[in-house]
């Protein structure tokens, strides 16, 4: 995964891009009807059963549209919470708190959704070794907040982006002639660019899984969109040698059978491709 400091960078350049695009040269709607030195308070409104996320991100972008204001938490991220509830009061000048609102609402909803679905995913393995991954399967530009999401669910992140992990997939071992040569060059590029990366290979198949086996230096193999049984048979296969990984249509109905398999980790693109997002509102008060 990345540093913290460039995952930093990541949820910065999501607030200023955001602000960029809604608020653009100026909230028009507030400054037509508001004093510059109005003040006021409001609350962020729980209507809907689940996990809330986007706390800290909340009060990173009330920071970000004014410094001076104050925000009184109730409940931190990760907590289950239910329809009524209050999650904080945020106080200070009226014109900032409707600028920031939107990006608090869409941001928070969608992060709790995530959170929600992800939770469920993780509580569906209790019992087991089992860890919930997500994927690159997000929303261009928010990235940084769903994968933080799926943490603040109790997932698990898979590589951030296509630059710190090597993943070598159907086409890549196609493209490059075959599984061996796609590993043999892949190792070949690291060492002449000095990059440390972690090698995971996909496997169509159990041949596939047999001929990767053939090659060290492996951190876990994918085991993508297998049976129950032939997913049984790779986990035997490859025993200790590196770590596994189930993915491939995956759902709340199959998961934990994928897991009593003996995977290390089942990576699932729904829990940020397939959620309907929380309702939340911020009232004023």
């Amino acid at each position: 995964m990345i540093s913290d400091i460039q995952f930093q960078k990541e949820l910065d350049l999501i607030i200023e891009n955001a602000i960029r695009e809604d608020v653009g040269p100026g909230d028009y709607s507030s400054l037509a009807c508001i004093p510059d030195s109005a003040q006021g308070k409001a609350k962020l409104l729980v209507k809907e059963d689940g996990i809330i996320a986007g706390v800290v991100f909340a009060k990173m972008v009330f920071k970000y549209v004014d410094a001076n204001l104050e925000i009184e938490t109730f409940i931190e991220d990760g907590t289950q919470v239910k329809k009524g509830d209050i999650v904080f009061h945020v106080s200070g000048s009226s014109q900032s708190i409707l600028k920031a609102e939107r990006l608090v609402l869409n941001s928070m909803q969608r992060m709790s959704a995530i959170a929600t679905k992800t939770n469920k995913y993780v509580q569906l393995l209790e019992g087991t070794n089992t860890k919930v991954l997500d994927t690159r399967k997000t929303t261009p530009g928010f990235r940084a907040c769903e994968k933080w999401a799926v943490k603040i669910g109790g997932g698990e992140n898979h590589r951030f982006a296509l630059y710190d992990m090597i993943m070598l997939k159907d086409n890549h071992n196609d493209f490059a002639g075959g599984i061996t040569l796609a590993i043999a060059k892949t190792k070949a590029y690291l060492k002449k660019n000095n990059l440390d990366l972690k090698i995971i290979i996909e496997a169509r198949n159990l041949d596939e899984i047999q001929e990767i086996l053939k090659s060290d230096g492996i951190y876990r193999i994918l085991i993508d969109n297998f049976n129950f049984e032939d997913t049984r048979k790779a986990v035997e296969l490859i025993g200790s040698k590196c770590l596994t990984e189930s993915s491939g249509n995956i759902n709340e109905s199959t998961i934990r059978s994928y897991a009593e398999c003996g995977v290390d980790y089942i990576s699932s693109g729904a829990l940020t491709h397939s959620v309907y997002n929380m309702d939340l509102s911020l009232k004023a008060i």
